[in-house]
């Protein structure tokens, strides 16, 4: 009956890997602008209340929604994969977004704000999980990588708008200025996730949007060296699309036990364990660390916020762009060399513009691992049975949570109980960089870079 319907209006973009990414990217922007644009305010509405050790009561805050994130996360990646459903986890999770967002606005006491922070975890975790997932579903297999590292860069203009523009609405229009602000940007991309047409909707109606056009793989023939092979999927309209194959349904044990089988699944998720460490690490003390060395208030410490995240809107589109023609082994094994060496040179106390310099090379190319990890989990997923694109981007965000949960916590405690707090934390977060760059070497990609050089030593 579906098949004898009329089709949607505008099937065909609605339901392309372009305007998912699109939707995606805003959705991950709108996730850090929610997340952030209340952070230049929460210790003045604490105070408010009547409320004393802020700065205690505001990390707690941060748990709560860390909290909600991670534990939510396995169960509503398990209900995706199993009920094959992404447009509805998305919309139901950006609903609670708005609600929490309206709760926390309204909260009369301390309670009622931790409640609201878990359950603005949950509404955020949507996008992480259901939505990378439903990118995914939505793009040919050799695209992958370029589409996943534009829709990241939602990350960054998320990391770099929300601070700034909380700060001027607080100051401007009171406590609930930032709030609305957040809330508008939730109901745009409302609008958005109720236009998305999932793949598998789209399939009815004759339409693959995972499937290459001609034109489009001819012109990716063109590009290839001589000994590449064209990928092989193609539609040209004429023939029908091919049916979704049918996929085992595995219980929770059961995908973690071949997650953990995989030794690509296990070192990617230890990568981003990693990555959640060192990216959190230093949000609790680089404000200390610039007030302390160069006298910075809040207002120029913002500033060197940006000058460190600007560089990253365009680190994750590259990187993208790069791992669909050259794969995840050497651009993971790129980013991570590259940026070891400025978490080093951040310990340098001399020159504010030399650390400004060294913070933004050092995120610029950590945030390009981005889109390798992305598509490195893609590729963990179709090679194993019966654990779907959720599984793995929950399992993304579940260690990336736990991570950023620890990060926090370690980077203040050395910060506050060793002298050279500083340099501790720079030289941890080069440590663990270093270790990923093991990992990265060893195993990362179908032919890790290991395999690569011991085949040519053995030549």
């Amino acid at each position: 009956m579906a098949k004898m319907a009329a089709p949607p209006m505008g099937l065909k973009w609605r339901s392309s890997s372009w305007f998912t990414t699109l939707v995606v990217g805003l959705g991950i922007s709108t996730d850090l602008v929610v997340y952030s644009i209340i952070i230049p305010v929460m210790p003045f509405q604490l105070e408010r209340l009547g409320y004393h050790s802020v700065s205690a009561l505001t990390g707690w805050l941060l748990f709560c929604y860390s909290a909600g994130l991670a534990l939510f996360t396995i169960p509503i990646a398990m209900l995706s994969e199993r009920y094959n459903n992404r447009r509805s986890p998305l919309i139901a999770g950006l609903v609670l977004l708005i609600g929490s967002q309206i709760m926390l606005m309204e909260a009369p006491n301390y309670p009622v704000m931790c409640v609201a922070r878990v359950l603005q975890g949950i509404g955020s975790m949507m996008v992480w999980v259901v939505g990378l997932a439903l990118l995914c579903d939505s793009t040919p297999e050799q695209f992958v990588g370029r589409q996943l590292g534009l829709a990241m860069s939602g990350f960054a203009i998320g990391s770099v708008a929300g601070p700034p523009i909380g700060g001027a609405l607080y100051t401007r229009f009171g406590f609930r200025g930032p709030f609305i602000c957040g809330i508008i940007f939730s109901v745009v991309d409302l609008i958005g996730r109720f236009l998305i047409i999932e793949r598998k909707d789209a399939l009815l109606w004759g339409i693959d949007p995972a499937i290459t056009p001609v034109n489009e793989t001819k012109l990716e023939e063109s590009k290839l060296g001589e000994g590449q092979i064209a990928p092989p999927l193609t539609y040209n309209g004429n023939q029908g699309p091919p049916a979704e194959p049918v996929v085992t349904k595995l219980s929770l044990a059961g995908v973690m036990i071949r997650l953990l089988k995989s030794r690509r699944a296990v070192v990617i998720i230890t990568i981003i364990f990693l990555y959640g460490i060192i990216y959190s690490a230093q949000e609790p003390t680089l404000p200390l660390h610039l007030q302390d060395r160069w006298g910075l208030d809040s207002g120029k410490v913002g500033l060197v916020y940006i000058a460190g995240v600007v560089p990253t809107l365009f680190s994750s589109p590259l990187a993208g762009w790069y791992t669909d023609r050259q794969g995840v082994e050497w651009l993971s094994v790129i980013c991570i060399a590259l940026a070891l060496p400025w978490w080093v040179v951040m310990i340098i106390q001399k020159s504010l513009a030399l650390f400004i310099t060294a913070y933004a090379l050092g995120w610029f190319f950590i945030t390009g691992l981005f889109s390798p990890i992305m598509a490195e989990l893609a590729a963990v997923s179709r090679g194993i049975e019966g654990v779907g694109y959720g599984h793995v981007y929950g399992a993304f965000n579940l260690v990336y949570g736990i991570g950023t949960v620890l990060g926090p916590v370690i980077g203040g405690q050395i910060y506050a109980h060793l002298k050279e707090g500083w340099m501790v934390i720079n030289l941890f977060s080069a440590g663990l960089l270093f270790v990923s760059l093991g990992l990265a070497f060893c195993y990362t990609g179908a032919d890790p870079l290991l395999g690569k050089l011991m085949r040519r030593l053995r030549a």
